[in-house]
């Protein structure tokens, strides 16, 4: 006999956070909106999350986790190390064209946030990922320098998805890629002996 699983409050406010909080900006939308969306108790948010702030690191947060794993996901999928790098924009990519898509929602978290705090946390741990991602296939493909080759491919993963979401172009796409194997292309190498 199939049962149904209750979503607990926790998980019913995230989920409310990650559809508003996306869709309209995370200081445009009000907590009592959140809380009306999941079907809770205010107690329950600030007992589960402290403040708002607090919800939206753990937005944040999510969607990371969620990120990351679908750009280790479409790597896993590719033997040809260059072409592991630029897998990581294609998965950022295949995003552009969705008719809910709204650029980067760390870069939007961020633009009103204060300098420091959870948001701030969350958004470096974010990029610090992606930068890492991008660092461990540079030194996988021998690039001498990874740790450049990683921060300069972040510079086109953040552009590419500024320039998709604020153009309206999801053919951008095809251009970051293509910058992107020029900068893999003309990076350096390990010498091998």
């Amino acid at each position: 006999m199939p049962t149904s699983t209750k979503q607990s409050p926790r998980e019913r406010l995230l989920d409310a956070a990650t559809e508003l909080f996306y869709a309209e900006g995370v200081h445009s939308v009000g907590i009592d909106r959140v809380i009306a969306q999941a079907g809770v108790a205010k107690a329950s948010l600030y007992s589960t999350f402290g403040s708002k702030e607090g919800l939206i690191r753990a937005y944040l947060d999510r969607r990371g986790e969620v990120l990351i794993g679908r750009l280790r996901g479409a790597v896993a999928d590719v033997e040809d190390p260059v072409e592991r790098m630029l897998a990581v924009l294609d998965a950022q990519a295949a995003q552009f064209d969705r008719s809910d898509y709204r650029g980067c929602a760390f870069v939007a978290a961020s633009a009103e946030a204060p300098a420091a705090g959870e948001i701030a946390e969350a958004t470096a741990k974010y990029r610090a990922e992606v930068r890492s991602l991008f660092a461990e296939l540079a030194a996988e493909a021998g690039i001498a320098d990874p740790e450049q080759l990683a921060d300069q491919l972040r510079l086109i993963y953040d552009g590419g998805s500024v320039a998709a979401n604020l153009d309206h172009n999801p053919a951008i796409a095809s251009s970051a890629r293509s910058a992107a194997r020029i900068l893999i292309e003309a990076a350096p190498r390990v010498a091998t002996a």
